[in-house]
């Protein structure tokens, strides 16, 4: 694991990003954007809790095949970047993603075979990305492995580059349980901080634990049709992690809601209602917290939009 491709420069990549940089040097490590983003950083710079980073940044067309893949984008982006990596894809790149939902590995699959790729995503993070500028107190830990749990030759050797980089990582015993578990966190306390511009100090609210413990039951039920058996333990696990990430913290659904941009609905709470009609479950809390979301997301989106045309 010598060259690495990243595509995503938010608070995941960059962060983690930052650490394989540190250890094999900007001309081993690349992140894939286009003309446009790479002119934006080439003026306004990056920067991580207060200091300049000097990334190495390619057109897709001209990165070369890598021994590893990271897609570290949001799910919005996530067609884009399916594309996008087509040139540092070879024979024996793994591809691994951490972004947020269950749907990532099978669109990856799809493109480029299922030999090519983990499981896998972020948890524990505390981070906060506005412009140009990506702070954090918490960088968590990524959580992966093959999708069938084998101990491959490649998971030894991404764990061993991980261990040399600094990367806090777990293998657990079942991935796809684990990747639902963190789909139950998202869809509860992601939704919930949105719609309440809330803190993770503020989800320790009882009315809030109670909306969220509704939420990840819908999660549970949906999980067990699909074959994931998401225990009542978990939903409490996912609530201490949460509420234990510092107060003032925020989700990145909560900050993009508040900034006005599009948010991951349709991978989480919709997600939920999807899989529910799909299994003739019923799913009224997603259901109302989702088209909550929507509109709220289009309130703040109208609402952005009317900001830029009043300063310009």
């Amino acid at each position: 694991m010598n060259r690495i491709t990243i595509i995503g420069s938010g608070a995941v990549g960059a962060m983690y990003g930052l650490r394989l940089h540190q250890l094999l040097g900007k001309e081993n490590v690349v992140f894939l954007a286009d003309k446009k983003r790479r002119q934006r950083y080439a003026e306004e710079k990056l920067y991580l809790n207060g200091q300049r980073v000097d990334f190495t940044f390619v057109d897709p067309k001209d990165a070369k095949i890598s021994d590893l893949v990271i897609i570290a984008t949001k799910n919005l982006q996530l067609e884009e970047a399916v594309q996008q990596i087509a040139h540092a894809v070879g024979e024996h790149t793994a591809i691994l993603s951490l972004l947020n939902g269950i749907d990532s590995e099978e669109k990856l699959s799809q493109a480029y075979g299922e030999k090519h790729v983990l499981y896998g995503f972020a948890v524990g993070l505390n981070s906060t990305h506005v412009g140009n500028t990506i702070t954090f107190t918490e960088e968590g830990r990524i959580v992966l492995g093959e999708k069938d749990n084998s101990k491959s030759k490649r998971i030894d050797a991404i764990t061993s580059l991980f261990q040399r980089a600094h990367i806090n990582y777990v293998v657990p015993t079942d991935i796809r349980q684990e990747l639902w578990k963190k789909f139950m966190l998202n869809t509860a306390f992601n939704t919930l901080s949105a719609l309440c511009r809330a803190t993770y100090g503020d989800l320790k609210q009882e009315s809030i634990r109670t909306l969220a413990w509704k939420a990840s039951k819908e999660v549970q039920a949906v999980g067990e049709k699909e074959g994931v058996f998401l225990t009542d333990a978990m939903i409490e696990e996912n609530y201490q992690i949460v509420t234990a990430l510092g107060f003032d913290g925020k989700t990145s659904m909560c900050q993009d809601m508040e900034a006005g941009r599009k948010t991951e609905n349709n991978w989480f709470c919709h997600a939920v209602v999807r899989l529910g009609k799909k299994h003739g479950i019923p799913t009224p809390t997603c259901e109302i917290l989702s088209l909550l979301a929507e509109a709220s997301e289009g309130v703040q989106i109208r609402l952005r939009a009317a900001r830029q045309q009043h300063s310009s």
